[in-house]
Parts: structure tokens; C-alpha cells; sequence
């Protein structure tokens, strides 16, 4: 595509007006200097409205995901690497390999470019590291007021493995719960920020690509019947969302559930319950019990999964209740969320 002609963006003290998406100069200028600029790449340089891709053999597998996330930036990421990350691990957790991106882009007028910038840099150093490019994008200007800043939609393209099928529905009875890592590290750096909290350990959110660690896992234990990443309502949502899509119950561990010191806290200060809580960087695996152990294994092997744990089994229950056995002995009912305890958290 021929370099377009234009006076640089002010990138420091800039902002976006209406003219930056109403297809004219601005435009051009806004999508050469800030866009091309940070996620160059040959499929993204042919310059047309979509990008041609070379043939690919096996089964497709598509995901799409929006993120609202409040604020921008927070500890351990912010909205460009999240936006990546998200629909990378989307395909992933389908048991694909991840090829390719597509981003749309809705920016309130008023946006500082500065902070446009950090984002698209951010989503570019995520998306060459996670070895997915971006191909293909669009973007939009509403009026002031109407967006919050910045909307942006990914979209991801995967190659589905052969010698894996993995579905919320495939969940079985003696199956074994597994996840990849602490709960509730996301949501509570969200939170630490909106709230204004301070500890002593900060929080970071677990915000990664989670490809290379289902890889790995796949390679390790290729029976796995269930993959999924924990996000928005945390492990309780998700383990309902299994338990109701396989017909079987699921019965946790408390005491096998691996929360970080500063993350109880942050959920006890505000009366939360970190399996509740999002995660951006976690595994959630449903594994036959034979093939549990290497499962484990994998996980922990890669660096992503150090601290992986067992936390539970599925269990016939033509109910689907998703119960925990708690530290003190009893037993109690881990339901759905009745609202959204934590809103625009990705």
C-alpha cells in the first residue's frame, strides 16, 4: 500500500475527532500513522477491505469477542493486549490453533491519541508474541459521550486439531476438575484500581494467550473433554454452564482452590467470592481421571501453569448442581450469579 501523504499526527497531545471516521484525509491519516504503523504485517498491507489468507487444511473454528473493559489500563495489562488475548484464548479453548485476527475499533471523539496509541501498540506486541497477526480491521467515531473511550471487537480464525473434540457438552461422570492457575487475579486488579485499593502485594492481572499452554495439554492428555477460560462470573459460571450443557454435577474442593493472599482479601474487603470473579489467564479442564495425572503434569510445566491444582470431580446429577466442599467440613450450593457483581471487567 503506497504511503499516504499527510502532516504526522500530534500523538502526544492529539485527540479524536469526528473526522478521524468519516472516510476522508483524517481517515487515511489516522489509519497509516497510528494502525499500520504499530500492527504492520503483509496480510494487513494489502490495503483492501478484508485480507486474503493462504489455504489452510482442517476444520475451521471462529470466535468473536467485544471488550468494554473500565478502566483503559490497569495493572498487568489494559484494553489492546486484552483484546488479543480474549479471542486467542476463545479459539484455543475450542482445542484449535489460533491464525489470525481481525479487530473493529468504535473510538469516542475526544479520545486522547496518546492513549490510542498505547492501546494499538499494546495489542501489537501481544498479537506478534502470541504468533497471531491482526489482518484486517475497521474503525469507527461516534460523538462524544457515546462510547466510553474505545470499544474494540476482535475476531479469531483457528485450525481445529485432528485428534481432538473437545465441548461444554462432553463432561462425564468420574471426570477430574482442573485448573491452570490462581483465581481471580483479573477482576481484582480491575477492582483495585476502580476502588482505590492498596496492598501489600499488588495485584496484576492474569491477563496471557493461552494457546501455547493447551497445546502442550493437548499433546500431554489428548482425551480431554472440556476446555474453557474462565472470564466474566469465574469458575462458578462456567462450571454451571458445563454442568447444564454435559447433564452431570460437579462437586469442588475449597481448600484445593488456589487464590492468592492479596486476592482473598481484595474479595473479603468487598464481600466477594473469588470463583466468582473474572479471569483472563486461566484454563478450566475436564479430564478423564486416567489421563489426569499427565494432564496436571503439562500444565505445570509450562509457564503458564505453574501452579496448577486439582479442585474437583464430575458426578452423575441429573440436577447439574455445581456444589464445594468447604474448609469447615460442610458442603454448599456454588450457583450462578444473580447479577453482575463486577460490570465492564473485559
Amino acid at each position: 500500500m503506497k504511503p499516504f501523504a499527510a502532516a504526522p499526527l500530534d500523538l502526544q497531545h492529539g485527540r479524536i475527532d469526528l473526522s478521524h471516521g468519516a472516510g476522508g484525509r483524517a481517515m487515511a491519516q489516522l489509519i497509516e500513522q497510528l494502525f499500520a504503523r504499530s500492527l504492520h504485517n503483509d496480510f494487513l498491507a494489502q490495503g483492501d477491505d478484508g485480507a486474503r489468507l493462504p489455504r489452510c487444511h482442517g476444520r475451521l473454528v471462529m470466535a468473536t469477542d467485544a471488550h468494554v473493559v473500565s478502566p483503559l489500563f490497569f495493572p498487568g495489562g489494559d484494553m489492546g493486549c486484552l483484546s488479543v488475548h480474549g479471542t486467542i484464548n476463545d479459539v484455543a479453548v475450542m482445542g484449535a490453533r489460533p491464525l489470525y485476527l481481525a479487530a473493529s475499533f468504535i473510538l469516542e471523539e475526544g479520545l486522547l491519541l496518546a492513549d490510542l496509541a498505547r492501546i494499538v501498540d499494546s495489542m501489537a506486541e501481544a498479537s506478534r508474541a502470541a504468533g497471531v497477526p491482526i489482518v484486517t480491521g475497521d474503525t469507527k467515531v461516534v460523538e462524544r459521550g457515546k462510547a466510553d473511550g474505545i470499544f474494540i471487537t476482535t475476531t479469531g480464525v483457528g485450525v481445529l486439531r485432528e485428534d481432538v473434540n473437545v465441548s461444554g457438552a462432553y463432561a462425564q461422570p468420574g471426570d477430574v476438575v482442573l485448573v491452570s492457575g490462581p483465581l481471580g487475579d483479573h477482576g481484582m486488579a480491575i477492582m483495585s484500581v476502580r476502588e482505590g485499593l492498596a496492598f501489600a502485594a499488588p495485584i496484576v492481572s492474569d491477563t496471557a494467550a493461552l494457546h501455547g499452554l493447551v497445546s502442550d495439554l493437548l499433546d500431554a492428555a489428548p482425551g480431554v473433554h472440556v476446555l474453557r477460560d474462565p472470564t466474566r462470573g469465574g469458575l462458578s459460571a462456567t462450571l454451571n454452564e458445563i454442568a447444564h450443557q454435559s447433564g452431570v454435577g460437579v462437586v469442588l474442593q475449597e481448600a484445593h482452590m488456589p487464590v492468592r493472599p492479596a486476592v482473598a482479601a481484595a474479595c473479603e474487603l468487598l464481600g466477594l467470592d473469588p470463583i466468582d470473579v473474572a479471569n483472563e489467564g486461566r484454563l478450566l479442564v475436564v479430564v478423564p481421571a486416567n489421563q489426569a495425572e499427565q494432564a496436571l503434569a503439562a500444565l505445570r510445566a509450562h509457564p503458564l501453569g505453574r501452579e496448577a491444582a486439582r479442585i474437583g470431580e464430575i458426578i452423575a446429577d441429573e440436577r447439574c448442581f455445581v456444589q464445594m466442599h468447604t474448609r469447615m467440613g460442610g458442603r454448599r450450593m456454588v450457583d450462578w450469579l444473580a447479577a453482575e457483581a463486577l460490570p465492564r471487567i473485559c
